[in-house]
């Protein structure tokens, strides 16, 4: 294509049009940005707490039952607290016992969610929160954490439905906040420093789980 050539006259309204709307444009982003920090920092101060819908889940098909909102804190994750990381974690007894512990204002700890041995999927803690769950405050800021219900010590109690579900449930959160599935972003509680749990434990399969994962996030929610 050849190049079209102005009057310099011409050259001079385009340019200070250009810088008129280019100044409107700026102001307005300026103006958008500014009220955004607002909006963040006007949730963050103390006292004043986000609208919450009763019963919301972050993952579609998990049940609601909420957890003592002494195991977790508000937050407005991820404008707060980036998110890069799931914490994977095995109950060490049943379903039931793990609601009911998430449950007791005394435990000071819960997750996010927890997987059951049928694929069963319970949401405890919105991801927007602070949930206590690894024993390290930085890593319960930046991670979301799944439960997963059997005994360490209890191959059998790792079935299919349970690997299968909780895949589907890390591929979208690592989709929802560009986490990367590798080792180094999906760990288990035993990989957070400082911490004295061994879950998920030596028969967790984590070949195959990251393999499940993958798959899930090619494939259509």
């Amino acid at each position: 294509m050849g190049e079209r050539k102005a009057s310099k006259d011409g050259d001079r309204k385009v340019g200070r049009r250009a810088l008129l709307i280019g100044g409107t444009v700026a102001a307005a982003g300026s103006a958008v940005l500014a009220r955004d920090e607002l909006a963040r920092l006007w949730w963050r101060a103390p006292g004043v707490e986000k609208p919450r819908k009763e019963g919301e889940v972050d993952y579609a098909g998990a049940r609601w039952v909420a957890a003592s909102d002494a195991n977790w804190r508000r937050a407005d994750r991820p404008a707060d607290y980036g998110i890069d990381m799931v914490v994977v974690h095995v109950t060490q007894g049943s379903f039931d016992s793990a609601v009911k512990a998430f449950q007791d204002p005394g435990h000071r700890a819960a997750a996010h969610y927890i997987v059951r041995q049928d694929g069963h999927v319970t949401q405890m803690i919105r991801e927007l929160d602070v949930a206590y769950h690894a024993g390290n405050r930085d890593y319960n800021e930046r991670s979301v954490g799944i439960e997963h219900e059997g005994f360490v010590d209890r191959p059998q109690d790792l079935t299919d439905e349970m690997y299968e579900a909780s895949a589907r449930l890390t591929a979208r959160i690592c989709a929802r906040y560009d986490i990367p599935v590798d080792r180094e972003h999906i760990i288990g509680h035993v990989e957070v420093p400082g911490t004295d749990h061994t879950d998920p434990g030596r028969h967790w399969d984590w070949e195959k789980y990251l393999r499940l994962v993958r798959r899930a996030r090619t494939t259509p929610a």
